[in-house]
C-alpha cells in the first residue's frame, strides 16, 4: 500500500477498490476470531483479557483503515458529465481539481497505512501473547492427584466396616484392671480391635481423638471407606456341597 501510485479519477478509484475490501475482509475476520476466543477456554487463562482487549483493537484499527480508504474513495475527483446547461469542465479546472484532491486523498492513504500498521503490531503480539499464557498455565497447571487405591478387603473387614458405618466409637473402661481400648459399633456388630487397626491404617475410618477414650471417641468412616463400601464385596468362598456317597447296593443272594 505505501508503494501505490495512481493517477486521481478512474485510475485511482481502479486501485483503491481491492485495498478497502481487503480492509473490510480484514475486519471481518479479526471479528470473527474475537468472538471465537471470546467463547473458548482460553477466557480461563491467566492474561487472556490482555488477550481479548488486544485483539479488539485490531478489529477497530481494520475498521478505521477500511474508513479512511472510503475516504479516499470520495476526496477522489470523477470525470462525470456536468448537469445539462452547465458548461462541460475545462483542463484548467480539472487540473486544479487533482490538484486539490491529491493531498486530501494521500493523507487518508497514509492514515490507512498507519491503522494497517497498528493491526500487524497488535497481531504480532498477540500471537506471542496466547503461547506464552498457555505456555506459562501448562508448566503451573498442578499434576494430577494420584486416586488412594482402595485395599482389597476381606469378608470380616467388610462387615465391620458396614458396621462402623452407621455409628461406633473407641472406648476404654478405666474401672477394669487391664483397661483395654475396644470398638463399639451403634449397631451392636461385634468389631475386633485388630480389624479396627487394619480399616484404619488403610484410612477407612478415622476417629476423633479430640475426646477422651474415657469419655469414647466417634469413629467415622471415610471418603475413602465409603468408595470401599459402593465399590467392592468380600470375596466368599462359594460353598462346597458334599455328596454323599451311594450307599453299598445290597449284595445279590440275600436271603429270599
Amino acid at each position: 500500500m505505501r508503494d501505490i501510485s495512481y493517477t486521481p479519477g478512474t485510475d485511482a478509484l481502479r486501485h483503491i477498490s481491492p485495498l478497502l475490501l481487503q480492509a473490510q475482509d480484514l475486519t471481518a475476520t479479526a471479528l470473527v476470531r474475537l468472538k471465537a476466543l471470546d467463547n473458548s477456554t482460553y477466557t480461563g487463562v491467566p492474561g487472556s483479557r490482555a488477550s481479548l482487549d488486544l485483539l479488539a483493537s485490531v478489529v477497530s484499527s481494520s475498521s478505521l483503515a477500511g474508513t479512511d480508504l472510503a475516504h479516499m474513495v470520495l476526496a477522489n475527483p470523477y470525470e462525470g458529465a456536468e448537469f445539462a446547461g452547465y458548461p462541460a469542465t475545462s483542463e484548467a479546472i480539472r487540473t486544479a481539481r487533482h490538484a486539490e484532491a491529491i493531498p486530501k486523498m494521500n493523507g487518508h492513504l497514509d492514515d490507512a497505512v498507519h491503522q494497517l500498521d497498528l493491526c500487524a503490531i497488535g497481531c504480532h503480539y498477540l500471537a506471542h501473547g496466547i503461547t506464552e499464557d498457555l505456555a506459562t498455565t501448562r508448566e503451573h497447571k498442578p499434576s494430577a492427584v494420584r486416586q488412594p487405591t482402595v485395599p482389597a478387603l476381606t469378608s470380616a473387614q467388610y462387615d465391620a466396616l458396614t458396621a462402623l458405618n452407621s455409628g461406633g466409637h473407641l472406648y476404654r473402661n478405666p474401672n477394669r484392671r487391664k483397661a483395654e481400648t475396644r470398638v463399639a459399633a451403634n449397631n451392636g456388630a461385634r468389631v475386633s480391635m485388630a480389624t479396627y487397626r487394619v480399616l484404619a491404617k488403610h484410612g477407612l475410618v478415622t476417629n476423633d481423638t479430640r475426646t477422651s477414650l474415657v469419655v469414647g471417641q466417634t469413629i467415622t468412616v471415610t471418603e475413602q471407606g465409603q468408595q470401599s463400601l459402593t465399590q467392592q464385596r468380600p470375596h466368599i468362598a462359594p460353598t462346597t456341597t458334599v455328596v454323599a456317597a451311594p450307599k453299598a447296593v445290597a449284595a445279590q443272594g440275600a436271603h429270599r
